[in-house]
């Protein structure tokens, strides 16, 4: 008998998509205590008004690098997301002015609202 011959194997069908596991949490998104809710949607609020500070904060931001920031800006979906881009905003207000002192100041301030742990921490290192 030859060791190469192979028997053919039949192709398995997918699972219907009633027998498919799901994670526990992911069968009912919207279950939990009422203070859950309250958490995520206070959590959302907060997450609104740093996404519309740093909307603000660039809107007056001129050439490629403004319209570059306010594409990153539009697309962010989490606070980590503008926490990321923090380092490239402030960069950009540095060189647009005399009003770009109070934005920053203003950004850095909901910055530590929404990030209270990082009040030792600035775009470019620790606090001196």
């Amino acid at each position: 008998m030859n060791a190469l011959v192979q028997t053919p194997v039949a192709p398995r069908a997918a699972p219907p998509r009633q027998y498919l596991s799901a994670a526990p949490d992911s069968v009912l998104p919207e279950s939990g205590l009422p203070q859950d809710r309250h958490a995520r949607i206070a959590a959302r609020r907060s997450f609104v008004g740093l996404k519309q500070r740093f909307m603000q904060a660039v809107a007056g931001l001129d050439g490629m690098r403004g319209d570059w920031l306010r594409h990153q800006v539009r697309q962010a979906h989490e606070p980590i997301d503008l926490w990321m881009l923090r380092g490239a905003v402030f960069a950009a207000l540095e060189t647009a002015g005399a009003h770009s002192r109070r934005t920053r100041d203003d950004l850095d301030r909901v910055l530590d609202s929404v990030f209270p742990d990082s009040g030792m921490l600035q775009t470019w290192g620790l606090r001196g």
